[in-house]
């Protein structure tokens, strides 16, 4: 029987070839030697970015899987899909998934207490910089990591803040780590994120003015034109701004409406992240496309390898993943600002199905065959300017209905939707329309799951249609080993 959580470390001690990461198949170096140099750090620390790129994480499960399914935009004739879409989580695909997205994030985060446990005490083989770097990026991700665990198999804060939650481990350690309740993973996760965000704000190559976010082929871009590989694209890893971000997303999370605003507006006024030119979105030359609004993204998770998977989900003549032509219509209101709308226009393809109705195929992560070349890598967004912006929306709302409408208003004014929706001082209503615009943002990234469940809100099945919130539409089952070998 698998032990997921406390068995990982003790795992990685008792191999026989000794390694300490297994995410790289060429990283079997010694532990001992891995932390010997600065470049043994590095490749350390690229490792878990690695791990965290692949299928079992956000190159996949976490991304475009059962989380998407759960936000009711497709509909399918596959009885497998339809159960999961049905919140069956005792349906074997979704334990399988759910113990993969567990113990994969679990090895992630000892791997980062691996680096954490020793980096301090290995100052002198790090410059200055390096050294600040690496540590904020590991304690990023270790928080990163903890709180989508917390948003899937805890009750939301909202719905009970003091219900056990998850294990955060930050040690290195073979014992089991106690669970901690929902406000202590958020308070821990806070706690990480902050120090974080100190040590990279000195650290990150990202804050210096002449680091101009853009597209790999711009002439003289920094982003790629940096001498020193470690220090390029920053936006493909938990940089500052990005840290700033997932401070605003978890104290919203924890209806810290004060500090949210705080860390939204932050990234703001840096200007760093330029909206999307809409001549770039609607490109004919696909060389030159820009499907996913690449630059507004704050960080995302580089996965090229993910190509012929994303295809057969999404983008082939009868996708795993397709909502009817009437579904897609609904979602982005068609019959009202919708046919203005950049991301209907652009992001969907009307095609007949093999069988059954005409259906709406996502062009969101479709990307050209080699030696075609695309305009900015293939990627799995992880955090969107445009969220910065619902977060100040929704922190501002109660002191400030106007401000906050304007927030709202500049995402759907970047989107092409040019009709501005004012004077709403109703606190439901703001959220209703602020659950419409999220839903098509975040079409096919799983963030509007997360949204329902922080909301505790029902589930839009259609326009006549919701499941009622609760723990059990909103809470994954722990993996059955975790449970079976724990009682604390």
């Amino acid at each position: 029987m698998k032990k997921y959580l406390y068995m990982i470390v003790l795992l990685m001690a008792l191999t026989s070839c000794k390694k300490f990461l297994d995410v790289k198949p060429e990283s079997q170096i010694d532990k001992n030697e891995l932390f010997t140099t600065e470049e043994g750090f590095r490749e350390a620390l690229n490792g878990i970015y690695t791990l965290c790129a692949s299928p079992k994480l956000y190159g996949g499960n976490l991304t475009f899987s059962n989380l998407d399914i759960l936000a009711q935009n497709y509909q399918f004739s596959d009885a497998g899909y339809q159960k999961i879409a049905n919140f069956n989580y005792a349906f074997i695909d979704v334990v399988d998934k759910n113990n993969e997205i567990w113990s994969s994030a679990y090895r992630a985060i000892a791997n980062c207490n691996n680096i954490l446990a020793v980096i301090d005490e290995k100052k002198g083989i790090l410059t200055s910089k390096n050294h600040d770097l690496i540590k904020g990026e590991a304690l990023a991700l270790r928080a990163y990591l903890h709180f989508d665990l917390l948003r899937m198999f805890a009750p939301s804060f909202k719905s009970s803040p003091t219900a056990r939650a998850i294990p955060y481990v930050t040690t290195v350690t073979t014992t089991s780590t106690p669970f901690s309740t929902v406000t202590e993973v958020l308070d821990k996760t806070l706690l990480d994120l902050n120090e974080a965000k100190v040590l990279l704000r000195t650290s990150d190559p990202i804050l210096s003015q002449d680091y101009a976010v853009g597209y790999p082929g711009d002439n003289g871009n920094p982003e790629v034109n940096t001498p020193d590989l470690f220090l390029q694209n920053r936006r493909h890893r938990l940089n500052y701004l990005a840290v700033t971000g997932e401070l605003a997303r978890v104290y919203l999370y924890k209806n810290d409406m004060a500090n949210a605003l705080l860390n939204a507006e932050l990234i703001m006024l840096t200007n760093k992240f330029p909206w999307t030119n809409s001549a770039d979105f609607l490109e004919t030359d696909v060389t030159k496309k820009d499907r996913i609004f690449y630059k507004e993204l704050l960080a995302c998770w580089a996965i090229p390898k993910e190509r012929q998977s994303l295809i057969d989900l999404f983008t082939k003549d009868n996708p795993a993943y397709s909502p009817t032509l009437p579904q897609i219509e609904e979602i982005y209101e068609k019959a009202e600002v919708g046919a203005d709308d950049l991301r209907f226009k652009q992001w969907f393809i009307d095609r007949t199905a093999l069988s059954g109705p005409r259906r709406a195929i996502l062009q969101k992560y479709l990307s050209n065959v080699s030696p075609i070349p695309n305009r900015h890598p293939l990627v799995a967004p992880a955090l969107r300017l445009s969220e910065i912006y619902y977060i100040a929306a929704e922190a501002t709302f109660d002191t400030d209905p106007a401000m906050a409408m304007e927030y709202f208003n500049i995402v759907r004014r970047n989107r092409g939707i040019g009709d501005d929706v004012s004077n709403v001082t109703d606190k439901q209503e703001f959220i209703e329309l602020l659950i419409t615009e999220a839903r098509k943002e975040f079409y096919g990234e799983s963030q509007l799951f997360f949204m329902y469940k922080r909301l505790n809100h029902p589930v839009r099945i259609s326009a006549t249609q919701v499941t009622p919130a609760s723990d059990k539409v909103f809470v994954f089952p722990l993996p059955v080993d975790e449970e079976a070998y724990r009682n604390n």
